[in-house]
Order: structure tokens, then C-alpha cells, then sequence
């Protein structure tokens, strides 16, 4: 019963295939979604502008987030693997633990986001939930920016 699914083909139609355009692609499809992060939180902070409706250091967890979007895509995939990328100060081992602060740095802000949403908007029944909300999906979608960014791209721009 495990290969069941093996024969199964899901192809796309041709429409749908882009090929060449995959980075152009991509690109445009995670800067859509940082501006998206951004709009949301702004959208929140002009809502609720007051103190105690949305703290104004919560705001930090997006810097975080938004430094953590450069330093996951500043790393190319080449660097990584130790093609395109052997002198310089460390090298490949450098380039790795770039992209592994960076990928830390984006999780921590997105687990800092749902502390700050379920911590301080759910469990202390505030009337309004949507400035925590609101920065979650900040972090969320900046983060998932990131991923399609760094993954959903050909090596052949890096190279």
C-alpha cells in the first residue's frame, strides 16, 4: 500500500510553466509579501497609535524580521555549497553560519510575534486582538517572503 501514489502524475499546463522567468518571478512574489508584512503593520499602527493599544516596541520584532530577510537572501546558494565562493575572510564556513544566524534571527522574530500575540492580546482579553494580529502577519508574511526569495529561485542569477 505504500506506492500506491507512485504512478500518480500531477503536471501544470503549459500556461502555467515560467521557465526562464522563475527569478523574475520570485522576486516579485517575495517583495509582495514583505510589502504586505509592512502594510499590515503600518495599517495597525495608524489604527491603534495609542500606547497602551499597541506598544510601540513590539514594532522591534519586524526590524528583527526585516534584518533577517537580508541576511537569508544575501547568501547565495553557490556560496553554501563552496562553488562560487572560496576566498574572503571565512569562506564557506562564514557563508553557512551567515545563513544560519539569519534563519535563526527569522524564527525567533516569528516566535517572538505569536508570544506577543497569544501572551499579550489573547490571554489578557483585550477588546481588540488585531494589533497582535497584525504582528504576526507582519512576521509571517516577511518571512515567508524570505523563503520564496531564497528557495524559489534558479542558481543561474547567483552565478
Amino acid at each position: 500500500m505504500s506506492g500506491c501514489l507512485d504512478d500518480v502524475r500531477c503536471e501544470l499546463p503549459e500556461c502555467c510553466e515560467i521557465g526562464e522567468k522563475r527569478n523574475a518571478v520570485a522576486s516579485v512574489v517575495a517583495g509582495i509579501f514583505f510589502f504586505v508584512g509592512w502594510w499590515v503593520i503600518i495599517d495597525a499602527a495608524v489604527i491603534y497609535p495609542k500606547q497602551d493599544q499597541m506598544a510601540h516596541a513590539y514594532h522591534t520584532v519586524g526590524v528583527f524580521s526585516t534584518v533577517s530577510f537580508f541576511m537569508v537572501n544575501a547568501v547565495s546558494s553557490g556560496q553554501i555549497r563552496g562553488d562560487s565562493y572560496s576566498s574572503g575572510c571565512i569562506g564557506q564556513t562564514g557563508a553557512r553560519i551567515w545563513l544560519f544566524l539569519g534563519f535563526l534571527l527569522g524564527f525567533g522574530a516569528l516566535i517572538a510575534a505569536c508570544w506577543i500575540l497569544f501572551g499579550c492580546y489573547v490571554t489578557h482579553d483585550f477588546a481588540e486582538v488585531y494589533p497582535g494580529v497584525a504582528i504576526f502577519l507582519q512576521n509571517f508574511f516577511i518571512f515567508f517572503g524570505s523563503m520564496i526569495f531564497k528557495f524559489g529561485r534558479t542558481e543561474e542569477l547567483w552565478e
